[in-house]
Order: structure tokens, then sequence, then C-alpha cells
């Protein structure tokens, strides 16, 4: 019953000595990361423990390889107290950006900084389209993060993949993602997990751009709210209560796919890989309106360069005739498909993130803001998104680091 200690031996249970002291030694841990370096008074000031108990806390953290002392407060009278902090090589995890084109990875310690990047190259037609091709992706680019970490595979304790789509939970496959060669074999999650040694989870690119913005960046304290991405493709993340909503097939967010206003019906939109908001409002789309509307010098390359370039240049001369009438469309396009999913979801608030939404700055959100305000009846917050450097990768490390504290801060194992 709880309160009571089991036999000798027996696992901890609510209410026993050891639980009690496994929650204490977790809010400390969670403190330190929270604050850096911190004394003995400090964390019982904090956790509200009693000096001797904080002294056997961090002992025991000490002991245990959790944490170390680091050093002293200085620039008091008297001699300094000792401080203490999370130990960073405790721990390892990584994450990866799988991109069809180029594979990012990286790895971080116990505390979150970034120890070691690496980005592989993956040509068109070079790893063919068999789940081999997927291993060899994930286990080159994973290297090539190890190794610049001085670390070995096997110090990473847990791995999250981020790709575009999304595995469907009932049969392990890939679904909204067509362009991602090598990806959709029904063995390659099987074959993944008896190529790497530790566990790995696998979530879709945008939810991990979100999640990253909830721990980071402008969604911090949120618990209701959307994101819109627009890069490579355009897509949502929706986080509702605090936590992701994935959709029963794991495609929840697959905005693309809307039918909007101002885009022809789109029909067999799964095998097309496209569909009406993100021919209205994709990257792809922004060249021929830049051109429709009298934008002269449109740079070449890939869409979502091109897009970014265009929408960042009109928004650093946004009185000029042809950069204005861009921006206000471009708004325009934005606003109608987000009216739909606010409509429906009523969130707190929005992020815009990607390149070619961030390329836009203050003057493409207070025009996004002030459309979207005429055609939905919700009115929530737009903010550029924060998290601006390979916010896939970052957001796929903080969904391996919280897992793998939750692994090696559980004293009671």
């Amino acid at each position: 019953m709880t309160g009571t200690a089991g036999p000798p031996g027996a696992p901890g249970i609510p209410g026993t000595p050891r639980v009690l002291r496994a929650m204490n030694d977790r809010a400390a841990l969670d403190l330190l990361l929270e604050h850096g370096p911190l004394s003995r008074t400090r964390i019982g000031g904090l956790t509200g423990l009693s000096k001797p108990t904080a002294s056997q806390l961090l002992a025991r953290l000490e002991a245990a390889g959790l944490v170390l002392a680091t050093g002293v407060t200085e620039g008091r009278p008297g001699p300094g107290a000792r401080l203490y902090e999370v130990n960073p090589a405790a721990a390892y995890a990584a994450g990866l950006d799988v991109t069809p084109g180029l594979v990012r990875a990286a790895v971080a310690d116990l505390t979150g900084r970034t120890v070691g990047r690496y980005e592989l190259a993956v040509p068109g037609g070079r790893t063919g389209t068999g789940a081999a091709s997927a291993v060899r992706q994930v286990t080159d680019a994973l290297d090539g993060a190890v190794k610049a970490a001085g670390l070995a595979r096997a110090d990473v304790h847990r791995l999250v993949v981020g790709t575009p789509g999304a595995f469907d939970p009932g049969t392990g496959r890939l679904r909204y993602a067509s362009h991602l060669p090598g990806w959709h074999s029904p063995a390659v999650l099987d074959e993944l997990a008896a190529a790497l040694p530790m566990p790995c989870a696998y979530e879709n690119d945008v939810n991990l751009v979100a999640l990253a913005e909830q721990r980071l960046g402008a969604a911090r304290g949120h618990t209701d709210f959307v994101l819109l991405w627009n890069q490579e493709g355009l897509g949502a993340a929706l986080v509702l209560g605090g936590r992701l909503h994935r959709g029963w097939t794991g495609g929840a967010g697959e905005v693309g796919f809307l039918p909007v206003p101002g885009a022809p019906l789109a029909r067999g939109v799964a095998r097309a890989g496209s569909g009406g908001y993100q021919e209205l409002a994709g990257a792809q789309a922004l060249p021929e309106l830049a051109r429709e509307l009298g934008v002269t010098g449109i740079p070449r390359g890939p869409h979502p360069e091109v897009a970014a370039a265009l929408v960042g240049r009109a928004a650093a001369a946004p009185d000029e005739g042809a950069h204005r009438r861009l921006l206000e469309a471009y708004a325009t396009r934005l606003a109608t498909g987000l009216a739909s999913l606010v409509s429906v979801l009523d969130p707190e608030l929005v992020v815009l993130s990607g390149t070619v939404l961030t390329s836009g700055g203050e003057v493409l959100r207070a025009l996004v803001q002030a459309e979207l305000e005429e055609l939905a009846a919700p009115r929530p917050r737009l903010v550029m998104g924060d998290v601006r450097e390979h916010p896939v990768v970052r957001g796929a490390l903080e969904s391996a680091l919280a897992a793998t504290r939750d692994e090696v801060f559980d004293t009671v194992r």
C-alpha cells in the first residue's frame, strides 16, 4: 500500500524513501540543467531540502557520475561554496534531418550542447531505392557526427530521425513523402533497428521544428499552438494541450494537401504529392507570382532558396510597388490556408517557420496577421520562429535528450 516499504530489494513504490529520493534527485538535476552550476545551499533553497539532505543528494549523484563539482563561488567574503553541474559526458543523444538530397546529423551531450555535426550529401540515384539505402544514409550520417564529437557509435544513448511525412503506426510504412527515395520499403524500420545499437525513434520533420520552438523558441510556455512551415514543402505541426497531435496515421498537419480558394481543385493528391495549398503558397509558387506582379531580377536555383530570396528582398524594401504587391499577395495566400486551421483548432499562437516565411520578418508577419483576422473568427497571435539554425535537427536532439534524461536521471533504476 502507498507509504509503506516493500521487502528488502523490492522496487520502490510511491511514498517509499527510495522513490522520494529519486524524485528529489530528478528535481535537482533539472534545476542544474536550467540554471547551470549551483551550490549546495542554492539547490537546497530551490528544492526545499535541508542542508544535510542536499549534501547527501549531491554526494549520491556525484558517485553515480551524474554531477560534477566544477569550482567554487567567488566575490563573497569567506571561503567559496562548491558548485555542481550536470556531468555532460554522462550520456549523449543524436538527431538526424533526412531530406532527399541531404542528411544532417548532430550529437549533443546530456546538457544539450552540440558536440558533433555532419552533413551527408545524397546525390540523386547514388543510393538506390531499397531499405539498404536508407540504412546507409542514417549510419553514415550518424557516424560522421559521432566522429566529429570524438565518440563512438555505442556512446549514443538514443537517436531521433526526422523525415518528411510520417511512419504509419499501423503499417510501419512511410506516408506523405513519396519524394524520399529508399524509405518506403516495409522492411526499413526493422533493418534500421538491426543496424543501430541504440533505441531510435522517427518523427515528422515539421513536428520536430515545433518541438524545438516549444522547448527553446517562440512557443515556450504555450500549450496550444500551430506551427506553419514553408521551405522544401508546406506543412504544419499541431500542439494541443502541450502535446503533439499526430493523427490516426501520422498525417496531422499535412496541410499542403488542403483544398483552398485560389488554387484549382486537386485530385489524386496522394499520388501527386501535392495539393491546393502547396500549389497556392508553397515555395514553387513564388517565382511565378513575382513575375505576374512585375518583380524583376528573379534569381534562378532551387525553389526554397529562390522563394526565400524573393520574400527577403521584398521585405527589405516593402514600399517599392512590385515588392509590396508581392508581399500582400503572398500574405493573402498564406492566410487563406491558415484560416481553415485556426477556425478548426482555435490555437493561442501561430508560429511561422521555414526560410520562405522567416525571410519576410516582421513585415510579412504583420501582413499575414491582418489578413488572417479578415478571414477567420479566431484571433491567434502570429510570431516568427526563433530557432533558425537547422531547426529539424535541433528538435530531434531535444526529443532524443528528453528520453535520454528520463532514463539516466531515474536513480530508482
